[in-house]
């Protein structure tokens, strides 16, 4: 069984993915792509909100930005570990998804599952393309499949880019995505303990981030990116 997407975004815990790059996303759902969602965990260990609300937010999220499909491995929030159990787990779903790119937390942040499930991805990614790990789904034999690119989005920490994506005409979308998250985000109603997400100056921060990253190449907002290998490119002229 197979369902074949563009782009596989991965993060672990639900919302890092609306949060760091929901703007590429859109774009590139935009433009015909077939984009899939996988959360590690649940989010579970989240001060807000409990683990019903995460999914049915993230579910919403999900139907703003395009996605085709989202699915959540229920590996333990804050305790995952890089062992054989998770690898396969998410070798699984990366033979299923067979995207041509991978979009993964970013190495190092704030919040440890940030770097720890960055670490994971990149493994479980290279792991996927190799014969002789058999993995199966709903009872069929998986072929072994490794996506021709493997890209970090940027998250709490400011990490220096190798490129940025320019996401101007989607931040609307982007921040429409991320307030779908309601228990996690600013609520001048809600009587939640705050964190250091859930004010409304987190919003600005984004914008700012958005901006910084926008200002070298002449655009109003864009979003970064961290890439395992370097990059190339056909013609010099496609550079910004």
């Amino acid at each position: 069984m197979v369902n074949k997407v563009d782009i596989l975004a991965i993060g672990a815990h639900p919302d890092d993915v609306e949060l760091s790059c929901g703007g590429t996303l859109a774009k590139h759902v935009q433009q015909g792509k077939k984009v899939a969602v996988i959360d590690l965990t649940e989010g579970e260990l989240g001060s807000r909100g409990t683990v019903t609300t995460r999914y049915s937010e993230a579910v919403e999220a999900s139907k703003i930005l395009g996605i085709v499909e989202r699915k959540n491995l229920q590996l333990p929030d804050g305790f995952f570990q890089e062992d054989q159990e998770s690898l396969s787990r998410l070798i699984r779903q990366i033979r299923y998804f067979q995207p041509e790119i991978i979009l993964a937390n970013a190495p190092n942040d704030r919040h440890p599952d940030h770097g720890r499930g960055a670490q994971l991805i990149a493994r479980a990614t290279f792991l996927s393309g190799l014969i002789k790990i058999e993995t199966s789904y709903n009872d069929v034999i998986q072929q072994p499949w490794r996506p021709s690119s493997l890209y970090h989005y940027i998250q709490d920490y400011y990490l220096e880019p190798d490129f940025v994506v320019d996401v101007t005409e989607f931040v609307e979308k982007k921040f429409e995505a991320i307030k779908a998250y309601k228990t996690q985000f600013y609520d001048p109603n809600s009587k939640e303990p705050n964190t250091p997400i859930s004010g409304d100056d987190f919003f600005d921060f984004l914008r700012g981030r958005m901006m910084q990253y926008g200002r070298p190449i002449g655009v109003k907002y864009a979003e970064g990116f961290i890439a395992e290998r370097y990059l190339g490119v056909n013609d010099l002229f496609d550079l910004r």
